[in-house]
């Protein structure tokens, strides 16, 4: 089954490493499936769990879904107010973008998020200081075609027909009070910035972050699986051997390809490492991590891609 690409789009989307969480997700979660760092929500919308909590620091991600779940957005809104505003930018260029850009900032709604998140240069989600969208336009008028709407729509309804047969909530949160608030039955998948690559995601991502994540992760009354890079090909990342190296938590490695970042030695194949406080190892084919075709992914470069290549695990 070809898994749910939700609509929006944020920097390290883990749609390709979707079958590598699932295999290690606990089959035996009683309580809720929750997310400090729920970003585009790719993962619940593929594994689709009855119960949820969604959380991010990112006010627009979060209204964008609780008006989704709401109604208050739909796909045939979606639909019109991308076609209107696509055919100006077609007939205007880039000044329509910059409009929209400045409208948003002064005052955010959710049809706006969506335009931007389709129209920013390499589909970079980036804020100032002063928490403003700060990413400048594409450069391709023409961007908003008539299949490239439909498919955004598409993408809209299959998450609007999910989110009305489970009981999700969304908050605005730290990662720190969301974890304050588990249950032993619950399972916590933690995806957050990674440190020194998109540090500028909505609120900076900090050495001490990292570090307050760890140990927060650690007292967990609950499972847990944490999503972070293992290496690249300019270094290795310290945190994890000197976290997460000892006995009672496993560390599974496998190759991964990002697109998506703002520069291009930011999109390359990485080791991507996927640590829980429980024994399981990640069942995928091995398989050179690749580049899409255009074909594949018309966003050009708004998808993560490559599949999951090489998983090795320890303990």
């Amino acid at each position: 089954m070809a898994p749910i690409v939700p609509p929006i789009k944020c920097q390290g989307i883990k749609t390709k490493i979707v079958p590598a969480i699932r295999s290690l997700k606990a089959k035996d979660v009683a309580g809720r499936w929750i997310e400090p760092f729920c970003g585009s929500c790719v993962v619940p919308f593929n594994l689709r769990p009855e119960r949820a909590l969604l959380c991010d620091s990112n006010e627009h991600i979060i209204r964008f879904y609780t008006d989704l779940r709401s109604g208050s957005i739909t796909s045939g809104l979606v639909r019109e107010y991308l076609s209107e505003q696509g055919a100006r930018l077609k007939r205007q260029g880039e000044g329509v973008y910059y409009e929209i850009r400045d409208e948003f900032n002064r005052g955010s709604t959710s049809l706006a998020f969506i335009f931007l998140n389709r129209a920013c240069f390499n589909g970079v989600m980036r804020f100032n200081r002063k928490g403003q969208f700060n990413v400048p336009f594409c450069r391709k008028p023409e961007r908003f075609a008539r299949a490239y709407i439909t498919k955004i729509t598409n993408q809209v309804k299959a998450c609007a027909s999910i989110l009305r047969s489970v009981q999700w909530v969304f908050q605005i949160a730290d990662f720190r009070a969301t974890l304050a608030c588990t249950a032993e039955s619950d399972f916590v998948y933690a995806d957050p910035p990674y440190a020194g690559r998109h540090v500028d995601y909505y609120n900076s991502w900090s050495e001490n972050d990292e570090l307050d994540l760890a140990a927060e992760l650690k007292k967990l009354p609950c499972r847990f699986l944490l999503s972070t890079w293992y290496q690249n090909k300019y270094r290795t990342n310290p945190n994890v051997l000197k976290e997460w190296s000892a006995s009672g938590f496993t560390i599974n490695t496998f190759e991964h390809f990002y697109h998506v970042g703002p520069t291009e030695s930011l999109r390359n194949s990485m080791t991507e490492a996927l640590i829980s406080n429980f024994a399981g190892v990640v069942e995928a084919k091995k398989k050179k991590a690749a580049q899409p075709s255009l074909f594949d992914f018309p966003e050009n470069g708004m998808e993560d891609a490559g599949e999951i290549a090489n998983p090795t695990s320890r303990s």
